[in-house]
């Protein structure tokens, strides 16, 4: 299975996209197909973690005052789930491996994985 999970107004991800061949990739833009439960708890089977898909640069992170309170595994898959802006991105998912948010080294790593 070959998916992206994406926010079709954020320039960074359609800058990755374009960058990549991503002809046979399913591709989601969280925005106006949220992602499911099912899809979240699948991503944290592969990530290990909510927290690591969790978004801190997120505008309602600070605005919601989350930055001022410890949270814990079910509040990042609340979150997360509440609003789809709290996903970090993109997630590229190639074959059960998975590659969070757009690090030049997470963005490196997908790229050598499909050339």
């Amino acid at each position: 299975m070959k998916k992206v999970y994406y926010l079709s107004t954020c320039s960074t991800c359609k800058r990755i996209m374009d960058d990549l061949n991503l002809s046979d990739f399913e591709k989601q833009d969280i925005k106006t197909n949220a992602i499911t439960a099912n899809q979240l708890d699948d991503m944290k089977e592969m990530s290990g973690t909510y927290e690591s898909l969790f978004s801190r640069k997120a505008m309602k992170f600070r605005s919601m005052g989350l930055n001022e309170i410890t949270l814990e595994e079910k509040d990042y898959r609340k979150y997360i789930l509440e609003e789809y802006t709290f996903l970090k991105r993109p997630v590229f998912i190639v074959d059960g491996q998975i590659f969070v948010g757009n690090s030049k080294k997470v963005v490196e790593e997908l790229a050598a994985l499909l050339n």
